[in-house]
Order: structure tokens, then C-alpha cells, then sequence
């Protein structure tokens, strides 16, 4: 068999052809992970519970009288924090697009895949809720194991009709709270309470989500991680010998071999306990380096430490350290990389903070009626007709009005508006004269500016041209 080197031991170089979930007939080798012990995973599932209950409780929250985040793509209204966006505030969505992509950049470059095993969504439903069920009903990874390669009987199909029930529960709670964050809350319950043929759509819409999940987390479960999802294709152009990961310090290690008096005196740190696959949720061998299914849920670390700490050794032979740091034994250094992506963060920072704070809440565009001329009012004024339009932001009515700024003595006449008020959260189309004198009007092209008052209060000044006779 070719072999490969990992530090001073020759290795077997067999876990390079597969990936670490299908076995060398290529089919799937499914993933029996030992629940793992330790400070580091006392400080997940702390975490994880914080995680989830923001998740379910989020929908609930409100901010000034609206949900706290509400991202409604069907009527394109976006509520984040008490502040609602809309279409028009697409760039403010483009800067925090590229801002989260390069957060994650300078992330992934400095920390590896950690964000993967602590914070994703796939990983916290699936190790803290998902296989804790699991390990409840069908018991541990050995009991499972022996369970689904012996013939089927009847405790074991009433195991698993519970623990697919259960699944199937769960799914379409989080398909719940999936659409409650898309609709609002109070819609869903409407929807649970009306009858089934008057929201057909939405009621198919929530089998399909509730089937996906419990399709993912009952059968596909680390092929997420290790095939499907992008960010971990994407950190294999991202990762350098820099960058801190989930690392197995072969210098110390090596060479392994079972625990004896000889192998004290004179062995590696690793007694080859296999502790640390048998806590792995995707089923790697940390030891042969790293590997793009470790997703650094950092599980091995406390499993490799709970056995330094038995065997009277010093932890750490697993830990989160760089490949510089074990092979060449230096402190962690923040390369040009890393002070690149830092730098591109605090600027996009900044602009996303100007963004969001000089958003104002009623937007308004004016522009003078394409293909109209000016027209004669008496003998010594002219006008244009301009149209304007105004998005309130809000969830309150407003008034609002025009008025001719700028030192220049003009009026406004309202066309189509008998009421000048903007209802809430809604779009309001409005065509009005302005009027000057035709002394005041000294060019073919004449820059005026137009105030704008919402209820009383000047909130923007808008420049436009008024068009007047060639002189």
C-alpha cells in the first residue's frame, strides 16, 4: 500500500481516495458518533441551547411595535431590528453581502472551520438536538451499531418509528418558525387556525421545508458538511499554514502505539486509543492531518484531552494551532493575508454604519415630467410639471409637502393629491406645478431645489432642473 509521511511516522495514505463517509466499495459508511465529554463541549452545548432558544423566540420579539427581524420576500419588505428595508435599500443589502463574505474570509483564514462545528445552523440542530434524540431512544453509537446490522425485530422498529416520529415532529416545528420569519408570526398562527383549502400554497410549502429538513438531519446529516455545502469547498482556497485549525501535533505524538511501560519510555504521546474518530461527527482520523471534512467542532480535543489527563500527560496533543506552530514550533503570527482582509472589514464596516444611520425613513425622488414644456401663467410667470415619488418607511401616517428652496421666489401646486398624507409602508405617486417668475428664469435649463416636509419637519432637499424658453 502507498504510504505518505505526517511528521516522523510513515502513515497510511488510504483516507486520501474517499471521503471519509463512503467506504471503499463506495457506498455510504454511516457516521456513529460517540457523545463527546469535555470544557469545550460543555461550552457548545451552552452556546447551542442560546442558540436555539433565540431561533424559536426571535419570530416573538418585537421592536417598536414590529417583529424583530422579518424577512418577507414576497412583498420584497425587510424588517431588521425595529427598522424596515426595502427594495430600494438594496445597496445597503449589497454592502453587508460583501461585508459577511469577507468576515467569513478573514474568519475561515485565521480560524479554519470553526464557525462550521460552533455556530452553523446544520451543526447545532444536528449534534444538539437531532442526535441527542438519537442517543435517547436508540441508545449509543455501539448499541445503534448492533441494532441496525441484526434483523429487524419489534423493539427495534418501535425505536425507530419513535425517533423518525420525533424527527418528523421537530422538522415541522422549525418549518414553522422557518415561515414565521418570513410571514410574521401573527400570519402563521392565522394560517394554523384557518382551514387547510384556503392556503394551499403555503400549507405545501410547509410539508416540502418540513420534509427537506427531516430528509437532511434523518439521512443526509455530515454529507452536508463534507459535500454539500459550499463554505467548505470554499476554505480549501482559504486555509494556509497560518491559519489556526483543529491540528493533531505529530511531533509530539508520534510514534503512536498502545499504552506500556516501553512505550512511555521511549513512544509518542498517543497511545492509538481511537477516542478521538469515535467522537467525530464526519468520521476523520484527525491524526493523518488535517482534512476538508474536519468541520472543527473540536470534539477530538476534549476526547484526547480526557485521556492525556488519565495517562498522566500534558494536553494539548490535539488542539486548535496553525501548521507553522507544530512543525516549526513558533507563536501564532498574523500574516499580510489576514491584516488585508482586516482592513477591507473595518472599511466595509464603516460604510455599512453610514448607510444604515443616514437611512432615512421616507424616501423621496422628484423628477420634472419627461416631454412636457414649461407652460404661460399670466403674463410674467412659468411652470413645469414635475412628478415625485415617496416611500414611507414607516408604520405611522404622514403628511407631507413641497416647497421652492434655495432664495428663489417659486410656488407649488398639488395636481392629484386632495390629502397630502402617506399611509404606512406604502408608495405614493404625486404630480405637482412648480411655479416662477419668468424674471427668475434666465436660462433654457434652470437648477432649482425642492424642499421636502414631512409633518411640518424639513427631512430632505432634492435638486432638479426647471425647464424654461430659450433666451
Amino acid at each position: 500500500m502507498e504510504t505518505g509521511i505526517v511528521g516522523p511516522q510513515k502513515v497510511s495514505n488510504d483516507f486520501r481516495d474517499r471521503h471519509s463517509n463512503v467506504n471503499e466499495k463506495g457506498k455510504r459508511n454511516w457516521v456513529y458518533a460517540l457523545q463527546p465529554e469535555g470544557r469545550l463541549y460543555r461550552c457548545r452545548k451552552w452556546l447551542s441551547a442560546a442558540y436555539l432558544v433565540l431561533f424559536f423566540a426571535l419570530p416573538f420579539i418585537k421592536l417598536n411595535g414590529m417583529p424583530a427581524v422579518e424577512l418577507n420576500f414576497p412583498e420584497a419588505r425587510f424588517i431588521l431590528f425595529g427598522k424596515i428595508f426595502w427594495p430600494d435599500d438594496f445597496f445597503i443589502f449589497a454592502v453587508a453581502m460583501i461585508l459577511a463574505i469577507v468576515f467569513i474570509a478573514l474568519f475561515t483564514v485565521i480560524y479554519g472551520r470553526v464557525f462550521c462545528g460552533w455556530v452553523c445552523p446544520q451543526t447545532v440542530f444536528m449534534e444538539f438536538v437531532f442526535r441527542r434524540i438519537e442517543w435517547w431512544i436508540e441508545g449509543s453509537p455501539s448499541q445503534q451499531r448492533k441494532r441496525n446490522a441484526a434483523p429487524l425485530g419489534r423493539a427495534v422498529v418501535f425505536r425507530k418509528a419513535v425517533k423518525h416520529s420525533i424527527f418528523l415532529l421537530v422538522s415541522f416545528l422549525i418549518a414553522h418558525t422557518f415561515l414565521s420569519y418570513i410571514i410574521g408570526v401573527e400570519k402563521v398562527w392565522q394560517l394554523v387556525n384557518a382551514p387547510v383549502t384556503e392556503n394551499l400554497p403555503l400549507f405545501a410549502g410547509l410539508l416540502f421545508f418540513t420534509g427537506l429538513f427531516y430528509f437532511v438531519f434523518a439521512f443526509v446529516r455530515d454529507i452536508v458538511c463534507t459535500t454539500v455545502c459550499p463554505y467548505g469547498r470554499l476554505q480549501g482556497v482559504l486555509f494556509d499554514k497560518d491559519t489556526m485549525q483543529v491540528s493533531y501535533d505529530y511531533n509530539r505524538g508520534e510514534p503512536r502505539g498502545k499504552l506500556n511501560k516501553k512505550a512511555a519510555a521511549s513512544g509518542g504521546d498517543c497511545v492509538d486509543c481511537k477516542l478521538c474518530v469515535h467522537v467525530c461527527p464526519t468520521g476523520i482520523d484527525i491524526r493523518n492531518g488535517v482534512q476538508m471534512e474536519c468541520v472543527g467542532c473540536t470534539a477530538c480535543i476534549d476526547a484526547c484531552n480526557s485521556v492525556m489527563l488519565k495517562i498522566g500527560r500534558q494536553e494539548g496533543l490535539i488542539r486548535m494551532a496553525s501548521e507553522h506552530q507544530i512543525s516549526k514550533k513558533r507563536p501564532f503570527r498574523f500574516n499580510s493575508r489576514m491584516r488585508f482582509y482586516t482592513a477591507a472589514l473595518l472599511v466595509l464596516t464603516v460604510i455599512m454604519a453610514i448607510l444604515v444611520f443616514s437611512r432615512k425613513p421616507i424616501d423621496t425622488s422628484i423628477s420634472r415630467v419627461k416631454g412636457q414644456l414649461y407652460q404661460e401663467v399670466g403674463t410674467d410667470s412659468l411652470s413645469n410639471l414635475f412628478q415625485a415619488k415617496l416611500i414611507n418607511k414607516t408604520r405611522k401616517e404622514v403628511s407631507f409637502l413641497f416647497k421652492v428652496e434655495g432664495g428663489m421666489p417659486g410656488s407649488v401646486r398639488m395636481v392629484d393629491v386632495q390629502h397630502p398624507f402617506l399611509k404606512p409602508e406604502s408608495l405614493t405617486h404625486s404630480t405637482f406645478f412648480i411655479t416662477l417668475p419668468a424674471a427668475a428664469v434666465k436660462a433654457r435649463s434652470t437648477t432649482i431645489l425642492i424642499g421636502v416636509y414631512v409633518n411640518g419637519k424639513r427631512i430632505s432637499t432634492i435638486k432638479s432642473k426647471f425647464l424654461g424658453p430659450f433666451i
